[in-house]
């Protein structure tokens, strides 16, 4: 039994055949999700050949760390932007072997929102190394999981155009 929707889990089936047949691998960067990108993916045997890493970087500090993001760029605009989505996704395929990446940050809730920023706010960033990288910005409603799990399907969505 997986642990993901049926609807994901085709998703993310067709996804790693496209990549597999293509030679390329993937990474993730995400905050938000906490891993639920790369476990959907990782939910399919023999994923192992196209899933390259996975980042979760829920804390800022863990964002600079791992991902090499300057903290001064998180300080002056927040986590939750599309900038730092697009340092996390450079940051993810300049510190892995992956060929293509998706990076999330946002607020799932149901607390940490605000008018400028409102709950089920997520910024996506996904790129193919040597390509600049697709921006997204998405407000995504329910509760928390429906969030999350919303996330994690744009996100496959937008790897999927990257294959």
């Amino acid at each position: 039994m997986s642990l993901f929707p049926p609807p994901l889990t085709a998703d993310a089936e067709a996804l790693l055949a496209r990549f597999r047949a293509a030679g390329l691998r993937i990474a993730t960067a995400e905050s938000c999700t906490g891993g639920l990108i790369a476990g959907c993916l990782t939910e399919i045997a023999g994923s192992s050949d196209v899933v390259e890493r996975g980042f979760v970087t829920y804390s800022n500090e863990a964002k600079a760390e791992l991902l090499g993001i300057d903290p001064s760029l998180i300080a002056r605009l927040g986590a939750v932007s599309a900038e730092v989505a697009r340092a996390m996704v450079e940051g993810a395929l300049g510190r892995s072997r992956a060929d293509a990446a998706v990076a999330v940050t946002g607020i799932a809730g149901p607390g940490g929102g605000s008018a400028a920023k409102p709950v089920g706010l997520v910024h996506f960033a996904a790129a193919r190394r040597g390509r600049d990288p697709v921006l997204e910005r998405h407000v995504f409603q329910g509760d928390r999981g429906e969030v999350r799990l919303a996330t994690v399907a744009r996100a496959l969505a937008m790897l999927d155009a990257l294959a």
